[in-house]
């Protein structure tokens, strides 16, 4: 993991890159040094510099590091912002990335650390246990003791993180946000209109916020903020401001939830970076064995939201948000080629199964319809995930209506489409002619011999499919005849030829 992941993954509101170094070494370690101390590090460790007292002293740090080959270099923003050791940084090709202010180095540090312990782990089930949503439960049930009622925990996206056990005093829109996991979007455009989320962006003290839709009680907010980042809110079911001391305590509660939040975000960046990074070099053929996937057999899903198919981010992220509200914690999601994909277990039922995706979407397409899935068919060895991926993304490439296919169920369209384009373009001359004469007179002379085609011998059925009489369907191939001479219908070969280059034509 390189210093720019790391620096997403923590978020700017801690750690923001300034002189990006994207082929530079991978971050191995962190270590800490100071004014007139030497650096006991090896290649690959992140380097923290601290107490340095001015740009002089950062570029002479920088020039001690450059042999050294560091994954890069943190500093104040004071001191990473300055032209001077900026340009050091270039010069010396060193990665640079800059501390906010408000920002605690023991807590980055500790953080950057925890990260690193976990990214060898990230992904793989069973590694390392995530206790942090748990802390947050805790967390909810200590304030709830504090205040005397019930408490959600959300994040800045209106996400029910945790909720207390504590449930005597209740209404209709805290029930909605705790089954959904999420405050219900009526609410939100609610809030939004009366500028709550502008509020809880700017200031750190709680609020009483009165009853909107389906909240019949009003509530208490304690915003939760970071380095001047709003990371998401306390939310207590009550009618009256507590009392001076009970807020002080809300908001020393707000500071450590703050810590939580951080960490869990940026572990949960984290997990879904190597997570994604890791599928990708499945589908791709890098990872043949890749012994850390679930017990086969998968299947592997191209996925889309076809209002949004120039945005594979956006598509990752929305489909992240409906796997995790639908308690698949640990999607396997990547994206590739401008695509969004998941692999998933051939099994039903299961969280990250094939059988329990369908259901999410049949579910999800009530509110979202632009919800598209295609999936390959099962395969048994990881080897043979990018075949699988192929087969998905052939059938992603087809203009199919269901918001949910599978090649076993599609593989008449996927056929007639691998034939169509091995077929080409080109046709003979006596199916240009009555593509000229239809053009050209209003006929529909290749429709009928589509129609034809289709039944052979069987005139009622042929008329039927083109809603005309019988006589008008012979009078019609009779012309044909005409026009381009016996085509020789009555060979199967040739019957197969001419539908395969009809097909090939309307599907162009």
């Amino acid at each position: 993991m390189r210093l720019e992941a790391l620096a997403a993954a923590l978020g700017p509101g801690l750690v923001r890159v300034v002189v990006p170094q994207p082929d530079g070494p991978e971050v191995g370690d962190v270590t800490v040094v100071e004014p007139g101390e030497g650096w006991f590090g090896k290649p690959g460790d992140l380097v923290l510099g601290v107490g340095l007292p001015d740009d002089a002293a950062a570029v002479d740090l920088l020039a001690g590091l450059a042999a050294a080959g560091p994954a890069g270099v943190v500093l104040r923003r004071s001191l990473a912002r300055s032209r001077t050791v900026r340009a050091a940084a270039r010069r010396h090709r060193l990665a640079l990335a800059e501390i906010a202010p408000t920002a605690s180095l023991a807590h980055v540090l500790g953080l950057v650390r925890g990260l690193l312990d976990r990214a060898t782990v990230a992904g793989e089930p069973g590694g390392v246990e995530d206790t942090s949503f748990q802390d947050l439960f805790t967390l909810a049930d200590a304030v709830a003791a504090v205040v005397e009622a019930p408490v959600t925990i959300e994040d800045a996206a209106s996400r029910v993180l945790a909720y207390s056990s504590r449930q005597d005093v209740t209404d209709p829109a805290r029930i909605d946000t705790i089954v959904g996991r999420r405050v219900p979007p009526a609410l939100v455009a609610h809030f939004r209109s009366q500028g709550l989320f502008r509020r809880l962006a700017r200031s750190d003290e709680p609020f009483l916020v009165p009853p909107g839709p389906s909240q019949e009680l009003p509530r208490l907010v304690v915003p939760v903020r970071a380095g001047g980042e709003w990371l998401g809110s306390i939310w207590v079911v009550t009618s009256r401001m507590p009392t001076a001391r009970v807020q002080r305590e809300l908001r020393q509660v707000a500071a450590v939830l703050a810590i939580r939040l951080l960490r869990l975000r940026a572990e949960t960046d984290l997990t879904r970076r190597v997570t994604a990074d890791r599928l990708r070099e499945v589908l791709q053929g890098d990872d043949p064995r890749a012994e850390w996937l679930p017990p086969g057999p998968w299947r592997v899903v191209a996925l889309s939201r076809p209002a949004d198919s120039h945005d594979v981010a956006s598509d990752l992220d929305v489909w992240e948000t409906v796997f995790r509200r639908q308690r698949w914690q640990r999607p396997l999601l990547t994206d590739d080629g401008g695509t969004a994909w998941a692999v998933v277990t051939d099994e039903d039922g299961a969280p990250g199964s094939w059988g329990w995706l369908r259901e999410v979407v049949a579910t999800e397409t009530a509110a979202d319809p632009t919800l598209r899935v295609r999936a390959s068919e099962p395969v048994r060895r990881p080897a043979d995930l990018p075949r699988a991926r192929a087969e998905a993304a052939e059938l992603a490439a087809l203009d199919l209506p269901a918001a949910v296919a599978a090649v076993e169920g599609s593989w008449v369209d996927l056929v007639l489409a691998r034939a169509s384009a091995a077929v080409g373009e080109r046709r003979p001359a006596a199916l240009e002619t009555l593509t000229a004469h239809d053009e050209r007179e209003g006929t529909a002379y290749l429709a009928t011999l589509a129609a034809h085609l289709d039944h052979p011998a069987e005139a009622a059925r042929a008329a039927a499919a083109l809603h005309v009489h019988p006589n008008t369907l012979r009078y019609r191939l009779a012309r044909i005849t005409e026009l381009v001479g016996d085509l020789g219908t009555d060979d199967p070969r040739t019957r197969l030829a001419l539908r395969l280059l009809l097909e090939a034509a309307t599907s162009s």
